[in-house]
């Protein structure tokens, strides 16, 4: 049994040198605006690792951060008008007043009037790259290493998808509504849009594809467990699932629950999958300078390829895709992790499936990248863990965390993916314990 003859080692048991904890947590984890400016929170897209693929632009990127605005500029409901009056009429056309219209049928229109609300700010995300849009968000292709895979898919994601809507004064909470206002300042539910008129008078409904959030149980950290998808409607109330994606039929008001992001909590556009967190959570996350501590770390303690004896280092950040000859790699069915080699190559296993030198267990062998994007992560524990079968390696919680929730992919279907490339999870447990080689001397 060569397994015994030679030093094994997790990561846990590497000696660490510097103490972490200096560089674990640092409230200004992005670029502010001025040191003065509040900050509420930021959208993570899933399926990142850190940046988009063709780099971040603009408003399209992979993290968005919420600043409060100098100037307010939410909208509240204020008048409704119904049939075609006049007055809907002016409503609709009038470029300085935002308005809701929901058609009922060819003779009927509700135009529901949107006044200046001092006490919020608003953020617009979706596909349209038309000014109201803050955050440009496209579909996400698991795996997808540049913008060019994205886009022949016809999108999902609506143009104006969602508006996260800021209370400009402490606690700062953040609550999300389904659509967003064009550049005259409209939403319009066409005939076919599910919609309703509320116990209150007022109206309500849903978007073509709709907006799911899932608060998690026990905020965003080590303790974290899945909450329940629920849909948001362009008010902000909650409903239980419609039974596919675009049904007309709404589900259930849950009244208990409300429309108010928490930290960790995930909105889905139909498309792409974002993370809210919050900016308390975000100063209690890992950043990238201890992720890269940490990495260094890895690196330090030289671990061997048990095959040929070299050295294996994790590239650096910025080098994130392009597997270097230093890489470690797995084999998924056990957790060793090894350099690069052609042992094992069973050419009638089509080349996917490698047999483990160390205890001959068969599956795939890949290469293992850090996961770069701190915001995923739900403690500052060592890289002891990766997913399969993509190999993103991150913190032993944050694999176990991830691997538990169902997130939404096509029109009625869920799966556990990685956070950083999107990639359903495969395996029993979706993830692996790595199990490194120490230096022999």
């Amino acid at each position: 049994d060569n397994e015994q003859s030679v030093p094994q080692l997790l990561i846990r048991d590497l000696k660490l040198e510097k103490p972490l904890a200096k560089l674990m947590f640092s409230p200004d984890q992005d670029n502010h605006p001025s040191k003065a400016a509040v900050k509420y929170g930021e959208l993570i897209v899933l399926g990142y690792n850190g940046s988009l693929p063709n780099g971040d632009r603009g408003r399209r990127k992979s993290r968005f951060a919420l600043f409060k605005r100098p100037k307010a500029n939410g909208v509240k409901p204020s008048t409704v008008h119904v049939a075609c009056t006049p007055q809907a009429a002016k409503a609709i056309s009038n470029k300085d007043q935002h308005s809701i219209s929901y058609t009922l049928s060819r003779a009927q229109t509700v135009v529901v009037e949107y006044t200046h609300d001092s006490n919020t700010d608003m953020f617009q995300i979706g596909r349209s790259t038309e000014s109201p849009i803050d955050f440009v968000v496209t579909d996400t292709v698991p795996g997808s290493q540049s913008n060019a895979d994205t886009q022949s898919v016809q999108s999902t994601i609506s143009r104006f998808a969602c508006r996260i809507i800021c209370q400009r004064s402490p606690p700062f909470t953040a609550s999300i509504c389904a659509a967003g206002f064009d550049s005259s300042k409209n939403i319009f539910l066409g005939e076919k849009a599910a919609k309703w008129k509320t116990s209150d008078g007022q109206m309500d409904g849903l978007t073509t594809n709709g907006v799911l959030v899932m608060h998690p149980r026990n905020g965003f950290t080590e303790d974290s467990k899945p909450g329940v998808w629920r849909e948001i409607s362009v008010c902000g109330n909650v409903f239980s699932l419609r039974e596919t994606r675009s049904a007309q039929q709404r589900g259930k008001m849950v009244e208990n629950e409300s429309n108010q992001l928490q930290d960790g909590s995930l909105i889905d556009l139909c498309g792409a999958t974002l993370l809210w967190r919050t900016a308390e959570g975000l100063a209690r996350t890992p950043t990238l300078k201890h992720l890269e501590a940490l990495r260094q770390e890895i690196n330090a303690a030289r671990p061997q390829c048990p095959v040929g004896f070299n050295t294996l280092a994790f590239p650096s950040m910025k080098k994130k895709d392009v597997v270097d000859e230093k890489q470690p790699w797995v084999y998924l069915s056990c957790g060793h992790v090894h350099g690069y080699h052609n042992w094992g190559n069973k050419e009638e296993r089509d080349g996917k499936d490698r047999e483990c030198p160390m205890c001959r267990s068969v599956g795939p062998y890949v290469p293992l990248w850090l996961g770069c994007e701190a915001g995923f992560y739900v403690d500052a524990g060592p890289p002891t863990h990766a997913f399969s079968p993509c190999g993103h390696v991150c913190s032993e919680k944050t694999t176990a965390y991830w691997s538990q929730i169902p997130l939404p992919h096509g029109t009625h279907t869920f799966h556990a993916a990685c956070p950083f490339c999107a990639h359903q999870l495969a395996g029993e447990q979706g993830y692996i314990r790595l199990i490194f080689q120490g230096p022999l001397d």
